[in-house]
């Protein structure tokens, strides 16, 4: 067994703290990777405070947007050696053996995949911790690389807030003369805007905030939609092929569903802590389409991955020491980050 330092929520309602655990020794498929940066997610808020129902477990380590240096290698390992950049995201098993896991779609395993964090491992006892650490053993298979191009820090949140946003836009096709609007301009939305960008769309922010348009603008962004002023929503409707919509908070649907063009796609990413309302009519005008994605497979995560070191992407982070993470989950919620909190593991082991 491996011993690791790590920050951890005890319960739902008291902040996180230090932790300390084992991690198992690498196996013969496995990777030991000491974590250098791990991106804040606000998922792990969710998580941690329990607010997605289905009972939290605990103590849990958050942490599923992990990247740092290989320690040590199974001796069945092909793709990694000691030295080598590597990551992991949201995912460290799947069963490998349904129709989606045998076509690189291991997120929707029909099993269901196992997530990095706050879930137990395939061996249905050991409790998965995740990223909130000085290190992380997992096999292979689930392990991203990840290119020296890349400033390492700010690579951190492409493992889920990168991937999250490129695979809807790649299942939708948005390319050249797609008409894009990104809802909410936060770790998700910022993403999803530079890849809308890069892919060669024509992308506008939609945010109800006026003080986000130079920041939008400043990332890709061709117009900027202030959804508060019902005279810029009217110009707007049926406009877009495609929204992207990565807003956490509760929001009316049916006004952003308007803005879409016939055969329009609203992809949800963004999951607000209760479950929305939908009107229908607002779908069946238009024959618009309600879309969701989790994540993308590890083939997928590695093409994004790939495509980032080739065109020179990544994420606006704000790094920190992990003595700071509870003060960070509030601010995160407050919507006061540019645009994902990144921890310094580095200060969890001074």
């Amino acid at each position: 067994m491996i011993p690791a330092k790590a920050y951890a929520a005890y319960d739902a309602s008291t902040p996180l703290a230090p932790f300390d655990f084992s991690r198992r020794s690498p196996g013969l498929q496995d990777v030991q990777i000491e974590i250098l940066y791990c991106g804040v997610c606000h998922s792990d808020v969710h998580q941690v405070r329990n607010e997605w129902g289905g009972g939290s477990i605990y103590p849990m380590v958050p942490g599923h947007e992990i990247v740092g240096k290989v320690l040590a290698v199974g001796e069945q390992v092909k793709k990694f050696k000691v030295g080598d950049l590597a990551g992991v995201g949201v995912m460290i098993d799947s069963c490998r053996v349904c129709k989606h896991c045998t076509n690189d779609l291991e997120q929707y395993c029909v099993e269901g995949m196992t997530g990095t964090y706050n879930t137990y491992e395939r061996d249905g006892k050991t409790l998965a911790q995740g990223g909130y650490s000085t290190q992380i053993v997992t096999d292979e298979k689930y392990v991203l690389k990840i290119s020296p191009k890349l400033d390492l820090k700010a690579a951190a949140p492409l493992l889920c807030a990168g991937i999250t946003t490129y695979s809807p836009l790649r299942y939708t096709k948005v390319g050249k003369g797609t008409k894009v609007g990104v809802m909410g301009l936060g770790g998700l939305g910022h993403m999803g805007l530079k890849f809308a960008v890069a892919f060669g769309a024509e992308v506008t922010m939609i945010s109800t905030s006026a003080s986000k348009e130079a920041d939008a603008k400043k990332l890709g962004a061709h117009h900027f939609l202030l959804s508060s002023d019902d005279e810029q929503m009217k110009k707007y409707a049926g406009y877009f092929d495609v929204i992207l919509n990565t807003v956490s908070a509760r929001h009316e649907y049916h006004r952003f569903l308007n803005l879409l063009n016939l055969n329009g796609t609203m992809i949800v990413v963004g999951l607000p802590s209760e479950d929305p309302q939908v009107k229908l009519f607002s779908l069946l005008s238009n024959r618009r389409s309600l879309l969701g994605s989790v994540i993308g497979g590890i083939k997928e995560t590695q093409e994004m991955l790939d495509f980032c070191a080739e065109h020179d992407i990544v994420a606006d982070v704000e790094v920190i020491p992990i003595q700071r993470i509870n003060e960070a989950y509030d601010r995160m919620i407050r919507g006061d980050v540019h645009y994902r909190f990144v921890i310094d593991i580095d200060s969890l082991r001074n």
